[in-house]
C-alpha cells in the first residue's frame, strides 16, 4: 500500500480489486505495466473501512496535517492522534506526561479542518482547566477559539452560548451545562480527561451528567477518554468507563461484570480473578497506550522510604486509637466501607494533627517527621513539593517550614485564581522554595518541573492520586534527577504503601497488556 499525496489517495495492489470496488464505490482501478491497482480516496471513512477489511491503511492525519503548534510532536503523540482520528469512540491510556491532551487536540483540529467535526467539549479536572487545556490551546492552536466554563451557573451558561470552537468545563460543572447541550448538534466531540477520576462509578451524579452529554443526544457524540490510570482501585473500575465509551463491550449490569473479573473471598473481600487483566483489556477497546520511555528522555526517578520515629505523645495516641479500632473490629463495626476512614485516624496521628468527633483539631508533636522534612528541603537540588494528606496537618507543616523557607500552600479550598498564581510563581520564579499541598488538590495535569523532589509527609490510600501526584515533576522539560521520598513511622503507613505497590503492579499489568494489543499504525 502506497500513499499518493498529490491525489490524496491510497494505492493498493490486490488480487481481488472487485472486493474493494464493491465496498468502496469511490475507488478506481488502473494499471501500471500490466499490474492492476486500486486507488482509494485517502479519507477517514475509507481508511476505517479498509482497516475493517484487513488492510493496514494509515490514518490520513499522518500525511495531510501540518501539526499546529510551537514544536514537532513526539512520534508516539502522532500515533496517538492518528489513532483517535479514525475512532469516534476510543481510550488513550498512555502514561503521565506523554502528551495525551495535545494528541487529542491535534486529532480534533485535523478532523475539524476536513469538516468531520465541528465543536468540542473538553471535560477535565479543575486543576487542568487552564494550566493544561487552555494553555495548550492558546500556545499551539491560535486559530481556535475557546471558552473556560467556570464560575457561577449564569457565567457558565453565558459562555456556553458564545460561538467558541472548544468549550472547557470541569468534572463537577458538567451537570450544570448538560441540559443546555441536549439540542446542541454543533458540539459533536466530547473529550473526557482523567476519565477514571470522574466516571468509574455509574451511580454518581457526575457520571450521569457526563453520560447525558455523551450518549443522550439525538445523535451520540464522538468521545475520547484519557487516563493514565484507568483502573486505580480494581478491575471493576473499567465498567462505568466502558458504559460511557464502548457500552457494547460490557454487560448491562455492574454485578455481572464484577462476577467476571472478581472472586469473592468473604462478605466484604473480593480479589481480582487471574484473567481479570485480559478481560479489562478486551472491554476497554479501542485503546492506545504509550509509556513515557517511548516518548521522552527524562531523568531517572528514585524512590526512597525513610523511617521517622514517633514522639511519645504520638506513640500513646497511636496505641490508644489502635486499641479502640481493634475493639470496633471485634464488634463488626469496621467494614470494607469504612475501613479507609478508620485507618485515616492512625495516619492523622502520624502526621501530628487529629480530627475529633466534634470536628476540632488536636495537635500532637511530630518533631522527628518535621525535622526530616526540613532536612530534605535543605539538601534538595531544586524546589520541593511536600504532600500532606490532611488539611489538619497542611498548615502545621507549612508553618514549621516557613521558619527556614519561602512556602506556599495548596489545598481544596484555595481558589482557582490563587492556585494559578502559586503554580506560576513556583514554576517560573526563584521563590517559593517549597509547596505544601494536599495531593488530591493538584494531582492532575500540572507541570512543576522546577521541583526535583517530592516528600510524602504521610501516605494516601488512592493509587491514582499517588501516581498522578508523583507525575508532577517527571515531565517534559525536567533536567534534574527526581526523588520521591516517603516518610513512614507506623505499621499502618507501611501497610498502605505496600497496598499501593500491589495496586501499581495490577495497574501496570493491565496497561502493558493494552500496549501489547494496540492496533498497528503506520509511522
Amino acid at each position: 500500500m502506497l500513499v499518493w499525496p498529490e491525489k490524496q489517495a491510497l494505492i493498493l495492489k490486490t488480487r481481488n480489486p472487485d472486493r474493494i470496488l464493491n465496498a468502496l464505490p469511490s475507488a478506481k482501478t488502473f494499471s501500471v505495466k500490466g499490474n492492476p491497482l486500486v486507488a482509494v480516496p485517502h479519507k477517514t471513512a475509507e481508511t476505517v473501512l479498509l482497516r475493517n477489511m484487513g488492510f493496514n491503511a494509515p490514518a490520513p492525519i499522518r500525511s495531510y496535517y501540518n501539526w499546529s503548534g510551537r514544536f514537532t510532536p513526539f512520534k508516539a503523540q502522532k500515533e496517538a492522534a492518528a489513532f483517535l482520528s479514525i475512532h469516534k469512540r476510543a481510550f488513550n491510556l498512555s502514561e503521565l506526561g506523554t502528551g495525551k491532551s495535545l494528541a487529542a487536540l491535534w486529532a480534533y483540529d485535523y478532523l475539524r479542518g476536513v469538516g468531520q467535526l465541528n465543536k468540542a467539549l473538553i471535560i477535565s479536572p479543575l486543576s487542568t482547566l487552564e494550566r493544561t487545556w487552555a494553555d495548550e490551546l492558546f500556545n499551539h492552536f491560535p486559530h481556535l477559539t475557546f471558552g473556560v466554563l467556570h464560575g457561577t451557573k449564569q457565567k457558565r451558561l453565558k459562555l456556553l452560548e458564545e460561538d467558541f470552537d472548544v468549550y472547557i468545563v470541569n468534572h463537577d460543572g458538567v451537570g450544570i451545562i448538560a441540559p443546555y447541550l441536549k439540542n446542541r448538534s454543533d458540539v459533536d466531540l466530547v473529550v473526557v480527561d482523567e476519565v477514571a477520576q470522574c466516571a468509574r462509578n455509574a451511580s454518581t451524579a457526575k457520571w450521569k451528567a457526563i453520560n447525558t452529554v455523551v450518549n443522550k443526544h439525538a445523535k451520540p457524540r464522538s468521545c475520547w477518554a484519557l487516563s493514565g490510570t484507568p483502573t486505580p482501585n480494581a478491575p471493576t473500575d473499567a465498567w462505568a468507563q466502558c458504559k460511557l465509551i464502548s457500552p457494547q463491550n460490557v454487560p448491562p449490569y455492574f454485578g455481572r461484570f464484577k462476577a467476571q473479573v472478581m472472586k469473592q473471598l468473604s462478605q466484604f473481600q473480593w480479589i481480582p480473578k487471574p484473567d481479570a487483566t485480559e478481560i479489562v483489556r478486551e472491554v476497554m477497546q479501542p485503546a492506545v497506550r504509550f509509556t513515557r520511555d517511548e516518548c521522552l528522555d527524562l531523568p531517572p526517578v528514585m524512590f526512597e522510604t525513610r523511617d521517622v520515629q514517633l514522639t511519645k505523645e504520638q506513640q500513646k495516641a497511636y496505641k490508644d486509637m489502635l486499641t479502640k479500632l481493634r475493639a470496633e473490629a471485634d464488634d463488626g463495626e469496621i467494614t470494607a466501607v469504612n475501613e479507609a476512614v478508620k485507618m485515616g485516624k492512625l495516619v492523622q496521628i502520624a502526621c501530628g494533627a487529629v480530627y475529633t468527633n466534634d470536628g476540632e483539631t488536636v495537635t500532637i508533636p511530630a518533631t522527628p517527621r518535621i525535622e526530616e522534612t526540613r532536612s530534605i528541603v535543605h539538601s534538595a537540588e531544586g524546589k520541593v513539593i511536600v504532600f500532606v494528606p490532611y488539611i489538619s496537618s497542611v498548615h502545621m507543616v507549612a508553618d514549621e517550614l516557613r521558619k527556614d523557607f519561602n512556602v506556599e500552600v495548596i489545598y481544596g479550598d484555595v481558589k482557582k485564581s490563587e492556585r494559578d498564581r502559586i503554580f506560576k510563581a513556583f514554576q517560573s520564579s526563584s521563590e517559593p522554595k517549597v509547596l505544601v499541598a494536599q495531593p488530591a488538590a493538584m494531582s492532575h495535569g500540572l507541570t512543576l518541573t522546577a521541583a526535583s523532589t517530592i516528600v510524602w509527609y504521610s501516605c494516601v490510600t488512592s493509587n491514582e492520586v499517588f501516581e498522578q501526584a508523583n507525575g508532577r515533576i517527571n515531565r517534559p522539560g525536567q533536567k534534574m534527577n527526581n526523588f520521591i521520598i516517603m516518610l513512614e513511622g507506623t505499621p499502618v503507613e507501611r501497610r498502605i504503601y505496600k497496598r499501593l505497590q500491589k495496586k501499581q503492579k495490577l495497574q501496570g499489568a493491565l496497561l502493558d497488556e493494552v500496549k501489547a494489543h494496540r492496533e498497528p499504525l503506520i509511522a
